[in-house]
């Protein structure tokens, strides 16, 4: 482990959730500089061509946001 790095293991919990949103934040600035692999881009190919040959077999975003918030986790 680098020695630079030592000390965010000392952080608390809350501490670190927030060093890990502020590194999220960091990288969604500059979302050209993700790389997008070409198994992801043939991925997305095919669920975009099944969509157009059936537009019906998706959900709207609402749609999923609800199921997801629905189901009871075990915490």
């Amino acid at each position: 482990m680098n020695a630079e790095f030592t000390q965010i293991f000392e952080l608390t919990l809350s501490e670190k959730l927030q060093l890990v949103e502020d590194l999220w934040d960091s990288i969604a600035q500059v979302p050209e500089q993700i790389p997008v692999l070409d198994w992801q881009k043939e991925e997305l190919a095919k669920r975009k061509a099944t969509y157009l040959q059936n537009p019906d077999s998706g959900s709207s975003w609402e749609a999923v946001k609800e199921r997801i918030r629905s189901r009871e986790y075990d915490v």
